[in-house]
């Protein structure tokens, strides 16, 4: 019966997410038209609300093209294990205590082992952009993918190595027990204030959001690895973006602010502060889109090994020290 619930709250995720991605595409539409004095689309229904449904007919049956010399698996592959993993990873966010969703815990898994689960998750996922490039045999697709597992080994030791810090403060590296841990204790963005900056900025790099979108760079690669897909496979691409950067809305409340727990001495309304903290970062990717530009290369590579990965592991030689002589703080 374990397992029935479990596929139950998988789907239910699943469907949430599609949702998430379908109506997070119009509301980035509608802020950045109101960032830039625009309107924004608001033709398709009462105040625009069907776009993102004219937008998916219209994915669904636009002309679908296989490059001809392209690795046809391969190609097909692509897309559908970027999206796999994407929404696999959002399984592991806990959304409150236990039983607090009609009796049932409000989370799909619940892993001692959650933060490495996720770094490996997240992992497969770029394997998707990485095949897409090489799959479609294409010099902008290829270049594109390249970018992408550049930027891969720059970013993910500080993403990494920032974690580390937090995880040996708080003894778990299981989520639910970090958020535990901070209803007792206090947020951890305020015992780790340097790894929140760190790992918010990674991850901002990881779901190739501006200023790190150099995968897709229209002006250098037309539109970088999915260059050559079109239709429902492009879809999926631009869905499996989305849902890391709603992922990662989740992620970075959950292990810096307390997750589903309320500020101050607000009570605590399982599931509504989460959804309250994800639409606040959510916004700020979207504000840093309409305002910040994209990095070079260069720049990125320079930031993440130079900046990035030295705070990260100063930080977690401090929080080292801090836990031997004292003890921690739980």
């Amino acid at each position: 019966m374990e397992f029935v619930w479990t596929a139950v709250k998988a789907l239910l995720v699943v469907v949430g997410l599609l949702t998430a991605f379908a109506y997070m595409t119009l509301v980035e539409r509608r802020l950045l038209a109101r960032f830039q004095h625009r309107l924004g689309p608001n033709r398709v229904g009462p105040m625009g609300l069907l776009q993102p449904l004219a937008d998916a007919i219209k994915s669904i049956f636009k002309e679908d093209i296989t490059v001809r010399e392209a690795d046809r698996l391969v190609y097909l592959l692509a897309p559908l294990i970027s999206i796999t993993f994407a929404l696999v990873a959002f399984g592991l966010i806990p959304f409150g205590p236990e039983g607090a969703f009609f009796g049932l815990d409000p989370w799909v898994l619940d892993i001692d082992m959650g933060i490495l689960y996720l770094f490996a998750v997240s992992e497969m996922a770029v394997y998707g952009v990485f095949l897409a490039g090489w799959a479609s045999n294409s010099k902008y697709s290829l270049l594109g993918s390249l970018r992408s597992a550049a930027a891969l080994v720059s970013y993910e030791l500080g993403l990494g190595i920032s974690l580390l810090a937090p995880v040996i403060l708080v003894g778990s590296l299981n989520l639910r027990e970090i958020v535990e841990w901070q209803a007792q204790n206090g947020w951890l963005i305020l015992w780790q204030f340097p790894a929140f900056l760190v790992f918010t900025i990674a991850t901002m790099a990881e779901a190739a959001r501006t200023p790190f979108d150099l995968p897709e760079a229209e002006q250098e690669l037309v539109s970088g690895y999915n260059t050559e897909y079109s239709s429902i496979k492009w879809a999926l691409f631009q869905m499996a973006e989305y849902v890391h950067l709603i992922t990662a809305s989740a992620l970075i409340p959950t292990l810096f602010l307390g997750g589903w727990h309320a500020p101050a001495f607000l009570p605590d309304i399982p599931f509504l502060w989460l959804f309250v903290k994800m639409a606040l970062f959510l916004f700020l990717f979207i504000w840093i889109r309409a305002t910040w530009f994209r990095l070079r290369y260069d720049q990125l590579m320079r930031f993440s090994w130079g900046v990035l990965l030295p705070v990260a592991l100063v930080w977690f030689v401090v929080t080292a020290a801090w836990v031997v002589f004292k003890g921690g703080v739980a």
